[in-house]
């Protein structure tokens, strides 16, 4: 069964529009296309690195639960700060058993140690870097979901590990991209500041 008619999906979007505060979107069509198929515009480019995937700010689940769905061989975890969200989000761990939760900030996770970290409305990209990156062991890569960028990113993904970002653009849009950071080192020392600092004193 391809994966958008997943009846799984189908049930996690049916939640997602009826929890409160999870989506702003009403129309189960736009949220079909915006949480399921956007979120699926990514499986070519994390296919592309081995090793086992997160999702950082998951949210309601996208694009984690999407990804879940499509790569059922690769254990997946969603990272989710607020408590309300992982309650949600622990709902579908039956559903999907490559699932897993974990109720806390990126800056207090285990660095290198995933072989690819997805993040979609996260924050500006220099911040969801900082977040992410240092999760990724080498080899490995960040894939952010993001619209035109008005920055080179390059000397931000230096300062934690990484390579040169590369940019794909999302079919059927002309301002939505896929950028794709691979980590070529260890996080180096001082990475992840601190709680609260990404976003004060961004990097760059």
């Amino acid at each position: 069964m391809p994966t958008e008619l997943d009846p799984r999906l189908e049930r996690w979007l049916d939640a997602l529009l009826g929890t409160p505060g999870l989506t702003s979107i009403r129309d189960r069509e736009q949220a079909w296309r915006e949480h399921v198929l956007d979120s699926l515009q990514a499986v070519p480019l994390v296919a592309r690195f081995a090793g086992s995937i997160a999702d950082v700010g998951s949210g309601g689940g996208a694009p984690g639960i999407p990804l879940a769905a499509a790569f059922p061989a690769r254990e997946l975890t969603l990272i989710e700060s607020q408590r309300r969200k992982c309650r949600f989000l622990a709902r579908f761990e039956c559903d999907f058993p490559n699932l897993r939760i974990v109720c806390g900030r990126a800056e207090e996770q285990a660095i290198d140690v995933f072989g690819v970290v997805v993040a979609k409305a996260l924050a500006p990209p220099a911040i969801a870097l900082e977040w992410c990156l240092p999760l990724v062991e080498p080899g490995g890569a960040v894939i952010l979901f993001t619209g035109s960028l008005d920055r080179d990113l390059g000397s931000v993904a230096r300062l934690l590990g990484g390579g040169e970002p590369e940019l794909h653009r999302v079919a059927g849009s002309s301002e939505r991209l896929l950028m794709v950071v691979p980590k070529l080192e260890p996080t180096p020392s001082g990475f992840p500041r601190r709680p609260g600092m990404a976003r004060k004193k961004p990097l760059g």
